[in-house]
């Protein structure tokens, strides 16, 4: 009959909710909601943003400081004079002949010649490993290395102190490149000890200041 009243609970927009007669609030139970967050340190994740961990520990810099740079094109340099000294002993050695018969006008000339040549090989030898010398300090100090300032400070002052010893015994072309040699060590320890330099050479090491 059209005018039968449907019962309670049968007609739209009443007990929609499937959860309400079984005594659920409207939601099913997540028992993942209930689990609390693990407590403690986030565990290491290794390097991430070029060499910044996890922890936030800074990365090193990327790039050696201005100081470094120009001491390192200026170990290059260096290296050159070594290189130029080499050539110049074997321009020298009618020079060093008339040296070695002037010293000792009892050697014969045989002698005269073998003394001759053991100078020039002395000094060939000396300018090549001065020469990879100052390559190699070049590399290891523009890295970063700490111990290559150490080494670098060492025969820097060593360099420094023969080279001065040697001003006296020649003259010209020899002169200058020995004048030009002190007040490039010297240049260059000032360069690698800048406060600049420094901190870098900490950050690499990984010491924190």
């Amino acid at each position: 009959m059209s005018g039968t009243t449907p019962p309670p609970g049968s007609g739209p927009g009443e007990d929609e909710n499937p959860y309400a007669q079984s005594g659920q609030s409207g939601q099913p139970e997540q028992p993942w909601a209930s689990t609390p967050p693990p407590s403690g340190p986030p565990a290491w994740s290794g390097p991430v943003d070029g060499g910044a961990s996890a922890w936030g520990d800074p990365a090193p810099p990327a790039e050696p400081p201005q100081t470094l740079r120009r001491a390192a094109v200026l170990m290059y340099v260096g290296a050159g004079l070594s290189v130029l000294g080499v050539l110049l002993t074997f321009l020298a050695r009618d020079a060093i002949h008339d040296a070695i018969a002037d010293s000792d006008s009892s050697l014969s000339a045989d002698d005269v010649d073998a003394a001759a040549n053991l100078t020039i090989g002395v000094g060939v030898v000396v300018g090549l490993l001065g020469a990879a010398l100052w390559l190699w300090m070049a590399y290891a100090n523009k890295a970063g290395k700490s111990w290559a300032r150490v080494v670098a400070t060492v025969l820097g002052g060593l360099n420094i102190l023969f080279t001065l010893f040697s001003l006296s015994g020649g003259g010209g072309l020899n002169l200058i490149i020995n004048a030009l040699t002190i007040a490039l060590a010297a240049y260059i320890l000032y360069l690698l000890y800048r406060p600049e330099s420094s901190a870098y050479y900490a950050a690499v090491s990984g010491k924190r200041r």
